[in-house]
């Protein structure tokens, strides 16, 4: 009997002693939640300052300084720990200085690079319902010029940085956070400089470029998060007819812009033809999964070999379908005539392509003269720096990129995390970033930024920018997240 009571007593004491642990668990827990609570809140209220910080400082290309920006952001991570070794303030222009900070890592992989320009498109006084260069908030939304494009993300990976720097994270790769002037335009784009003077600042293995906002909201509900995996190549060409001219009573065959506007027919009513590549064959594939009906049958046939025509004609009908699959040419200028008594001497327009992966500026030009089809109407090439060239520079087209899984899957873990079942969605985009210009020389450079926007509510370069202030909160609470995973891996 007493040895019975003996074992139960020790069963009793190793309950208890099990509870015990249990409850000290626990508490570990709910000390751990709160401490990290506390710690999001304190990176929130960083983060909110930045943004403020930013918004107010006008870094428009006419009256603007990126370098105040830049520096601004400087003084803030030299506070945070970061020494003289790990940032760089430089640039070709008084006004146009960008700003490169490295958190160092063990070294284990190559570095990531972070993308982010300070500059801001022009905003007048008179145009908005409140000052642009002011920084308020009503009606749950940040109002500023910049606040979405991209000031936002800028302050976000800022406040990110400082964060992990005071924690002591040390990553597995050295993250570098490059922001940059004259994305918008501009004499001088911030990683163009970079890359031809001190590509060695930024020189990484991928590029993540926050110059997008990610999670598309419909009636307020998140439906995807996407990631820009490939943009199209821009360019501008320039038309142009000459003629004698005359006196306007006496009309004639020969009449500039008759024979311009017969060439811009003929292009508008040019069929370009659909393609697909690695990237939007993915964005089809994860999209038939989240649509439903005829539109979710469409996107399946067209990935068939060969495609649907049929389904092929269904989505080309809507705009977003179409410039994911052609390359598209609109005529955005024209300029023609000298006298209103006067047959016109020339005639001009200006043509913007967005090209798709695969095809070269050249090729297009070639491309524009055939679908032209008269020798009459000269097509020139219009260069970045606005010089027009009678051909387009010999470079080869860069393909599609890969959809790296070292990127991939801890995306879809944090998004997951964050936005439960929300799916990641690889997508081409028909606008252009800097993005352009790292995976010109190789580096796989993906765009994204965790803030949810209505598309239908997307004001960045129009009237009274905003962003949702729970947007952003919650868009530094994922990236911060996504960081510590990504750069650790």
């Amino acid at each position: 009997m007493r040895q019975a009571h003996t074992v139960k007593a020790a069963a009793l004491a190793l309950r208890a002693a099990a509870l015990g642990g249990l409850w000290l668990t626990m508490l570990a827990g709910a000390q751990a939640v709160a401490a990290g609570a506390a710690a999001q809140q304190a990176s929130d209220a960083l983060a909110h300052d930045i943004l403020k910080q930013l918004v107010e400082i006008n870094t428009t290309d006419s009256v603007g300084s990126v370098s105040t920006a830049a520096e601004a952001m400087a003084q803030r991570l030299r506070a945070a720990g970061f020494t003289a070794a790990d940032l760089a303030v430089l640039g070709p222009e008084e006004r146009k200085k960008n700003l490169v900070v490295r958190l160092r890592g063990s070294g284990a992989h190559k570095p990531v690079l972070l993308l982010g320009h300070l500059d801001v498109v022009e905003a007048r006084r008179e145009d908005w319902s409140t000052d642009p260069f002011a920084f308020i908030e009503k009606d749950g939304y940040f109002y500023g010029r910049g606040t979405l494009d991209m000031k936002g993300p800028d302050a976000i990976m800022v406040a990110s940085l400082m964060r992990l720097k005071r924690e002591g994270f040390r990553p597995a790769r050295d993250v570098i956070l490059a922001l940059t002037a004259d994305e918008e335009g501009g004499c001088c784009n911030g990683v163009q400089w970079l890359l031809d003077n001190h590509r060695e600042l930024i020189d990484a293995e991928l590029v993540l470029n926050q110059d997008d906002y990610s999670v598309q909201l419909v009636n307020g509900r998140p439906l995807f998060f996407s990631v820009d995996a490939i943009e199209k190549a821009y360019a501008d060409y320039q038309l142009e007819v000459t003629s004698p001219g005359g006196h306007s009573s006496e009309p004639s065959a020969d009449n500039a812009i008759l024979t311009l506007t017969r060439g811009l027919n003929r292009l508008g009513d040019y069929p370009f033809p659909f393609e697909l590549n690695s990237v939007t064959r993915e964005y089809y594939r994860r999209m038939a999964d989240i649509e439903s009906g005829p539109l979710a049958a469409d996107m399946r046939a067209v990935l068939e070999v060969p495609p649907d025509p049929r389904a092929v004609a269904r989505l080309s009908a809507d705009p977003v379908q179409y410039w994911e699959t052609h390359t598209t040419c609109v005529p955005t200028r024209l300029e023609a005539g000298h006298a209103n008594n006067a047959l016109p001497q020339r005639a001009q327009a200006v043509v913007n392509c967005r090209i798709l992966p695969g095809h070269s500026r050249r090729e297009i030009q070639q491309l524009l003269r055939s679908v032209l089809a008269d020798a009459a109407i000269a097509v020139r090439y219009i260069a970045s720096d606005g010089r027009v060239l009678a051909q387009a520079p010999e470079q080869p087209p860069f393909p599609p990129q890969p959809l790296l899984p070292e990127l991939m899957k801890p995306l879809e873990r944090v998004v997951g995390e964050v936005w439960p079942n929300l799916k990641v969605i690889p997508y081409l985009t028909p606008g252009a970033s800097d993005s352009a210009h790292t995976a010109a020389v190789g580096w796989p450079s993906y765009t994204f930024a965790g803030l949810a926007v209505d598309p239908s509510d997307d004001r960045e370069h129009g009237r009274d920018e905003r962003l949702g202030v729970e947007s952003f909160y919650r868009g530094n609470e994922f990236f911060y997240r996504f960081l510590k995973v990504f750069a650790d891996r």
